[in-house]
């Protein structure tokens, strides 16, 4: 059996969203670091940071809400998968909801959300979408 720990991450964020939890704890890696980074930088999350353990990290995601607690993260989609691997060029970078959401994607240059992609020029795996 194998399991893919992006989507165990994607699904923890999800479903706390859902339950209008304050925050999500993830086992620790830095994928998941990056990903929390830049879900932070596109205003999704309001903070995260890496909590040391005995036997292994911790990811402690701060969930951040609207005025009237409405949900900002309304959904995440793994795209690239173990089984299937998605990858798009430079010429052919994803585009969520017609720019309303972030397509995250894996590059020679780490992870980066597609439009900053775009203006670096370059293509990758296409990790996941938020929305």
């Amino acid at each position: 059996m194998q399991t893919d720990p992006i989507s165990d991450f994607l699904t923890s964020i999800r479903n706390a969203v859902a339950a209008k939890h304050q925050r999500v704890d993830v086992p620790a890696s830095r994928l998941k670091s990056e990903i929390a980074r830049i879900l932070k930088e596109e205003g999704y999350i309001s903070d995260f940071h890496v909590k040391k353990g005995e036997s292994f990290d911790t990811l402690v995601i701060q969930l951040k809400y609207g005025r009237s607690r409405e949900r900002i993260i309304t959904d995440l989609k793994r795209v690239s998968k173990p089984g299937r691997r998605v990858y798009a060029g430079k010429d052919r970078l994803p585009r969520v909801l017609g720019g309303m959401g972030v397509a995250i994607m894996s590059t020679s240059n780490g992870l980066v959300t597609s439009r900053t992609a775009e203006e670096k020029g370059i293509g990758g795996e296409v990790v996941c979408f938020v929305w």
